[in-house]
């Protein structure tokens, strides 16, 4: 994944509809609270720091080390030490559906933002130093 230089306020701006775009605009400073880092843009990830993976099939890159995605149908939270890790605080999170790496919000509103900070401050956290070994389909990062 490659940073693409393009303003955040500027991707935050075209996101549609306006009811994701609004979440979106709260994420941005929650998550830079959370990690320390400013957003940038990664694609159509908004990203907050960075970590290197490197796979034992000998792919290896750069992401961000926390991020989340406004796409149409849902918000889109990564979460790159696998949902798995946080099964616990998903009972707790309200409305969402997850995959593999990532839990989909539809209305901000209707989930505890404090057990949304606790599962991105605790995947943020796994990171570590890198490089990160596994992916989220194969649980926690090695």
């Amino acid at each position: 994944m490659e940073k693409t230089g393009q303003p955040v306020e500027e991707y935050l701006a075209g996101v549609t509809p306006k009811k994701r775009r609004a979440d979106a605009e709260r994420l941005v400073p929650l998550f830079a609270r959370i990690t320390g880092q400013p957003a940038e843009m990664w694609g159509t990830v908004v990203g907050f720091g960075q970590y290197h993976y490197r796979y034992a099939s000998g792919h290896e890159g750069d992401a961000p080390a926390a991020g989340f995605a406004a796409r149409k149908a849902a918000t889109t939270v990564y979460v790159y030490d696998g949902v798995d890790a946080h099964r616990e605080r998903l009972e707790r999170l309200g409305p969402h559906t997850t995959g593999v790496g990532c839990i989909y919000l539809k209305d901000l509103d209707a989930v505890d933002l404090g057990v949304l900070e606790e599962i991105v401050a605790a995947s943020y956290a796994t990171l570590g130093d890198g490089p990160w070994t596994s992916r989220a389909r194969d649980g926690a990062p090695g």
